[in-house]
């Protein structure tokens, strides 16, 4: 048995942000040593980001990253890593590994499984590594294998998997499956998603399982290059039993997670076995015991971190001097702006005031910021923007929101400007505008006419302007283009409404997290979602423009995600809401109309966050034509079936 103190390394890097990954690395490497650290496992793609996209493509991303390696490797002495990067071999690219023991570099890992669904396109730019397959490389003045490997420290063997290896129906063929060795370091880039983590842990349990030894995890952290999160979920596990698990969702750039642990050696020869003469000494320090009492987030409680780590991210990433928001006293707009505050809480409470500082010190105004107010005033400005025929209800509702929570507040009067379009118009095309004519053109240009003020204050203060759709809405186009969809950030856009107004009754009452309550979203939550675009005497409703949004949220799902025909959502919806058979085909056939009609628009919108399956972006997960047949015959086919009259 040979005793080891070993590591994850969960770690917030940026696409080719050259000395920034390099002085997180060279920060993981000094702790690693300070701690007296043997063997740690960095993610995958540690050196150059993991969202580089098609700068794969490039040749420089890989001399590049070859070049940091090479100042990396000196700084190694009495440690054993596992880093990735993008390495090309006889001109082709692929996903790897170095390993990196005491000072030398001995070797490469190639991925074996490229993931190629939903975000991710690796296909684009690598090749699989077939199993039981070594090449030779001259690397940073280093002649070594690459490939199918599994390396033998004085007899402590160590195998690999690389992400998606891990995710795949037969784990460790080759090499790996030959020769069961007694450690797995597995670098990681698994992107957040609801519940996520608890299959990922079962993921590592059962690797250790497979080979009746240990494994490490280590995953990238934090939002990496816009769209997605990851949560730096790192696990230590040993024959079975989970060891250790690091905090997810950290504002650390630099997360280490250490254990010591009991590993079995073997004495291993033959093809793919890489010998390396050197080895640690075994640790005095007491074996780390299997955790208990691990941590599940409820899907509140994540969808709270997770959001926040993206927006505090996304911000300092972008240099914006924090956010502006056109805050109406709806749900969605109340969410942003909450988000934002627990953000700087969250922010406050793992940094401290002289690291949030420091993180963002690009931001002048908020240098002498001292408390959370004075923070809030910097970071958040929110502008509720009035016309006829918005209602006091709302005004009070942002006023009290904006006030509570210390945002910047202003208040404009956008109704002369309305006036200005409608009178321009009405020249035009020769007569007045009216509701029963004109109604959708009298909606849009309300929203559109409260763009070019909240953009020009945007602009002002270098902040970033949030759109507040959410996915509901862009399911069914449910909001003005160039409106209130204007914005460089859409947070809640993969988020259903059902949940985000659930999850804002719960802010107002209980913290979560360690964030809020905040009392003021009363004023919020008891309302109707309401655009709040036709006269006060319309008593508009979104839930009466629409459909109920249960139901709208509903047949997304299974249309959108489950892939059901309209005929078996039907049935769904009869089963599930009870309503007579015409209102049950007419939410169907309203949904399929719009969902077809406005992928135009989501093509449109602001980068979102990634939350689940669930999500609507076409350029990462749910692709549409933009124009198409819209159902018209399926649907056409049940209405006949039904012998509905309608």
């Amino acid at each position: 048995m040979k005793k080891i103190k070993c590591a994850t390394v969960a770690l917030n890097q940026t696409p080719m942000d050259w000395d920034g990954n390099e002085d997180r690395l060279e920060q993981a490497l000094r702790e690693l040593s300070q701690n007296k650290v043997d063997l740690a496992c960095f993610p995958e793609m540690a050196i150059c980001g993991y969202g580089c996209e098609d700068v794969f493509l490039s040749d420089y991303l890989y001399d590049e990253c070859l070049a940091v390696l090479g100042r990396l490797i000196p700084q190694t002495i009495n440690m054993a890593i596992a880093l990735g990067l993008p390495l090309k071999i006889n001109n082709q690219r692929y996903s790897a590994v170095a390993f990196v023991a005491n000072g030398e570099l001995k070797g490469f890992y190639c991925k074996k499984h490229l993931a190629n669904d939903g975000l991710h396109y690796e296909h684009r730019w690598f090749k699989e590594w077939p199993n039981n397959k070594v090449a030779e490389l001259d690397v940073c003045g280093f002649k070594v294998p690459a490939g199918d490997l599994v390396f033998s420290l004085n007899n402590l063997t160590i195998g690999f998997e690389i992400c998606e290896d891990a995710w795949v129906e037969k784990r460790f063929t080759g090499t790996t499956e030959q020769h069961k060795p007694a450690v797995i370091l597995n670098s990681s880039a698994s992107h957040f998603a609801f519940n996520k983590h608890e299959i990922r842990r079962q993921l590592v349990v059962a690797g250790s399982e497979l080979v009746d030894g240990l494994y490490l995890y280590a995953n990238m952290a934090a939002n990496e290059a816009g769209r997605i999160i990851y949560d730096g979920s790192c696990v230590i596990a040993n024959k079975g039993a989970v060891v250790s698990e690091n905090q997810r969702f950290s504002f650390k750039e630099v997360q280490l997670d250490i254990a010591v642990v009991e590993a079995d050696l073997k004495v291993l020869s033959g093809a793919g076995i890489v010998k390396v003469d050197w080895s640690f000494i075994d640790s005095v320090e007491p074996l780390s015991q299997p955790s208990k009492n691990l941590r599940n987030y409820s899907l509140e409680e994540e969808f709270l971190l997770a959001e926040t780590l993206g927006l505090f991210d996304y911000m300092r990433k972008s240099y914006s001097r924090g956010f502006m928001l056109s805050l109406s006293g709806g749900v969605d707009s109340a969410t942003c702006a909450v988000l934002v505050y627990a953000m700087v809480q969250r922010a406050l409470a793992e940094l401290g005031l002289s690291g949030l500082k420091k993180r963002l010190s690009y931001n002048a105004a908020l240098q002498d910021a001292e408390t959370i107010d004075e923070l809030m005033s910097c970071l958040l400005t929110c502008v509720y923007q009035a016309t006829a025929n918005s209602g006091k209800i709302t005004e009070t509702a942002a006023e009290s929101l904006a006030n509570e929570i210390g945002a910047e507040y202003h208040f404009f009067n956008v109704d002369p400007l309305l006036q200005g379009y409608k009178e321009m118009v009405t020249a035009a095309i020769g007569r007045p505008l009216n509701w029963e004519q004109d109604d959708i053109a009298l909606q849009n240009i309300q929203a559109r006419v409260r763009a070019p003020g909240i953009w020009m204050m945007t602009n002002i203060k270098g902040s970033l302007l949030l759109t507040t759709s959410n996915r509901s809405e862009a399911a069914v186009g449910y909001a003005t283009m160039d409106g209130d969809t204007c914005g460089g950030l859409c947070p809640l856009g993969g988020v259903d409404k059902t949940f985000l107004r659930n999850w804002l009754k719960a802010f107002e009452n209980d913290s979560i997290s360690g964030c809020g309550p905040v009392r003021s979203l009363q004023l919020v939550n008891v309302q109707e979602p309401t655009a709040e675009l036709r006269p006060q005497d319309q008593e508009q409703k979104d839930e009466e423009d629409l459909m109920p949004y249960d139901v709208l949220d509903t047949i997304e799902k299974a249309s959108i995600r489950d892939k059901k025909s309209p005929t078996l959502i039907y049935n769904l919806l009869l089963s599930e809401f009870a309503q007579s058979n015409e209102i049950t085909y007419k939410w169907l056939e309203k949904f399929y109309a719009l969902w077809s009609r406005n992928q135009w628009k989501r093509e449109r919108y602001a980068p979102s966050f990634h939350m689940d399956d669930e999500n609507l972006d076409p350029k990462t997960w749910c692709r549409f034509p933009i124009l198409s047949g819209g159902y018209k015959r399926e649907l056409r086919t049940l209405r006949e079936s039904l012998a509905l009259g309608i």
